[in-house]
């Protein structure tokens, strides 16, 4: 007789710690299968925040706190969460979102920068970004150069055109650093394979001359022999006569058409009066404009004209370079 009670008892007992185990097991997967409410968006892990609370917040309320406290015991690499903002999905396991918090993967932005743009126009698309913090706004050229390194103070060709990343609030001085970086290694490492006996005294200088090449041609395989035509006339002592830093030099006053006004108009940008290059970049040059730059295609050509396309029609003398603007330009045979 006592040992049916004992066994009564020892199967009673088993039976509560089946059911026990049975009840943890589906809490425990009632955690293990939450997802987030609302839509996919962008949330941010403050710093000091907890994976519980944040599951919590996430779930909300859909959750019990003993059986959270468990299942995050069992999930210790879910633990260590990194602050930030991320990119949050709708119906996302939380365990996935956790997981996506644990890593320190934040959501990322991109801008891009083309090729030949000035320096007003990424102000303009920095202001514009999203997300993107501007802590530039109050200062003018100078000092903007002076934090980020640039000596001579002009701010214009310094920056490499790309696509650059960025975090939620990051800052508009972040990304104009990275670029700024990028250029100097990208010009370095081109001066350093240049051609030898280049009319440039310093990779700046070629920087420059990038620039001009940059606005010249929209046809990628000119490059080098517009950067050519370049070195030959600095070699010569002619002239550059090139449009393009007539158009910067007259700032705001080009409305689409070079009259005789700005040919003749005296300022340090205009190659038509001046002679050498201008004192600072135009522009900002992409990598091939200043590989051209720096490595010109031999020729005899002096000159060049457009004839359509982006592409150019390339002279040797002036009497040929006349009779190609009447054909091209004039449309006079």
């Amino acid at each position: 007789m006592k040992f049916k009670r004992l066994y009564t008892l020892i199967a009673g007992a088993a039976l509560t710690a089946a059911c026990a185990g049975g009840y943890v097991y589906y809490k425990w997967q009632q955690v293990e299968t939450l997802t987030n409410k609302g839509p996919t968006r962008l949330y941010t892990v403050e710093k000091g925040s907890h994976a519980a609370g944040l599951i919590t917040e996430l779930a909300e309320g859909e959750v019990t706190p003993w059986a959270l406290r468990l299942w995050l015991r069992g999930h210790p690499e879910l633990v260590a969460i990194k602050s930030g903002t991320y990119e949050i999905k709708e119906g996302e396991s939380l365990k996935e979102t956790l997981s996506l918090f644990a890593s320190g993967k934040e959501f990322h932005l991109s801008l891009t920068f083309v090729e030949g743009s000035r320096f007003e126009d990424w102000q303009k698309q920095l202001a514009s970004a999203p997300y993107l913090e501007r802590v530039t706004l109050e200062q003018d050229e100078t000092e903007l150069a002076h934090e980020l390194g640039i000596d001579n103070g002009k701010l214009e060709g310094w920056f490499l055109p790309e696509t650059y990343a960025y975090t939620v609030h990051a800052s508009d001085l972040s990304v104009l650093r990275r670029a700024h970086q990028d250029m100097e290694a990208v010009l370095q490492h081109a001066w350093e394979k240049r051609q030898p006996n280049l009319p440039y005294k310093t990779p700046y200088e070629a920087l420059i001359m990038a620039s001009i090449i940059e606005k010249e041609t929209g046809v990628p395989e000119e490059r080098a022999e517009i950067a050519g035509v370049f070195v030959n006339r600095l070699r010569l002592g002619m002239k550059l006569q090139t449009d393009p830093t007539v158009i910067y030099g007259v700032k705001d006053r080009y409305d689409g058409n070079i009259r005789r006004s700005d040919l003749t108009d005296v300022n340090p940008y205009n190659t038509y009066v001046i002679d050498g290059l201008p004192p600072t970049p135009i522009a900002m040059p992409g990598k091939a404009s200043i590989e051209a730059a720096l490595n010109p295609k031999a020729s005899d050509y002096l000159y060049f004209v457009a004839k359509g396309g982006g592409a150019h029609y390339f002279s040797k003398s002036l009497e040929e370079h006349n009779q190609a603007v009447r054909q091209y330009i004039l449309k006079k045979s």
